[in-house]
């Protein structure tokens, strides 16, 4: 009885932390689930990818869990923080129209510059992760190579899905203010509403949707994974990667998700690209199916025709059993393998295109 009452009482507690953490974010109303449903990629009430993808293809949650806590690869974080270099934010604002510059902040935020334009990608710029802080993985770093609140005006923030390490609340509430245009996919909305965004900042997407302004042409295109902010809402949003097209310059970003065929359809259709940002990072042969093997991403790059590309995913949170700077080693070793330039900066170190490209390995 005594046992039986204290779970009840825990899962009361559970039910009421996500009932009043804004950190879980907004509910869809009837409108927006309608919308969804129409959107061809819902069903029973979750979305689904565009082929059958399962979430663990071996092992069990609670073996992961106990192999991650007990059996932790012993280079699974790095030895002290990671080289960065600081972002001067009057840096960014000397700029052309025909600049494409990327400066990466560590695991998958990035700064876009392109078609004259700032665009931000998956801006999780907080130093912790989730409303249950301790349970989940801190940065590495004690800071990052420029603040929220010292990011010049953003044009556009693109959103891959809702995981607590691409969607970060805080990082939201603090750049809300700054921000001309959220483009995210179908779901999030209500996130972002509930979070203080001003509803007429927010265009939500399903893939294959287009969006244009100033010179700038932004797509939202598929991608093989899964999302969830609470117990009760898994698959519940839509997850993509993004193009992104000036008049003359084309770039990816792949957001999170296992290899598939719809990297070649991309390139395809909207390729070649002179940069793509591929998910290099937090990958296991238990979850093979929603996150790529290093390989698979210098692979992913070539499908999609890019010139050159840049793994992200990786140096500012362990979440897998692998060293932390074993994703760029085998991904280097496979783009040399392969002749796939590939370009390798600080955090915070900017990667001008038509310049000498970052192809240090200061990780090592």
């Amino acid at each position: 009885m005594a046992s039986g009452s204290i779970i009840v009482g825990a899962l009361v507690a559970v039910a009421a932390f996500t009932g009043l953490s804004p950190q879980f974010g907004g509910k869809p109303s009837k409108a927006d689930v309608a919308v969804y449903e129409k959107s061809g990629h819902y069903q029973d009430g979750e979305f689904v990818n565009l082929v059958p993808t399962e979430e663990l293809t071996e092992g069990s949650t609670l073996g992961i869990l106990w192999k991650f806590l007990f059996r932790k690869d012993p280079h699974a974080t790095p030895a002290g923080p990671l080289p960065m270099q600081p972002l001067d934010s009057l840096a960014i604002t000397k700029k052309t129209p025909d600049l494409v510059r990327v400066t990466w902040f560590g695991h998958s935020a990035s700064l876009v510059e392109l078609a004259g334009k700032n665009i931000l990608l998956d801006p999780m710029l907080s130093i912790e992760m989730g409303p249950v802080n301790w349970a989940t993985p801190n940065r590495y770093n004690p800071n990052l190579p420029i603040s929220a609140e010292k990011l010049p005006p953003i044009d556009a923030v693109l959103i891959s899905h809702d995981h607590y390490d691409h969607l970060d609340y805080q990082t939201i509430r603090r750049i809300k203010d700054k921000v001309a245009h959220f483009y995210v996919p179908l779901g999030i909305g209500p996130h972002l509403r509930a979070w203080g965004v001003a509803p007429e900042r927010i265009i939500e997407m399903n893939w294959g949707d287009e969006a244009q302004f100033d010179g700038l042409t932004v797509v939202c295109t598929p991608s093989r994974h899964f999302s969830g902010r609470g117990l009760t809402n898994r698959n519940s949003t839509m997850w993509s990667s993004w193009v992104m097209k000036s008049a003359t310059k084309r770039v990816f970003y792949s957001g999170d998700g296992g290899y598939g065929p719809h990297f070649s359809t991309i390139g395809a259709t909207q390729g070649p690209f002179d940069l793509a940002l591929m998910e290099c990072g937090q990958y296991d042969r238990q979850w093979a199916q929603i996150h790529m093997m290093p390989e698979q991403s210098v692979q992913a790059a070539r499908d999609v025709r890019a010139a050159v590309m840049m793994p992200v995913h990786w140096a500012a949170f362990t979440e897998a059993n692998h060293a932390w700077n074993d994703p760029v080693r085998r991904a280097t070793a496979e783009a040399a393998r392969l002749q796939q330039p590939i370009t390798t900066p600080h955090l915070g170190e900017p990667v001008t295109l038509g310049t000498e490209l970052p192809r240090a390995r200061w990780w090592e």
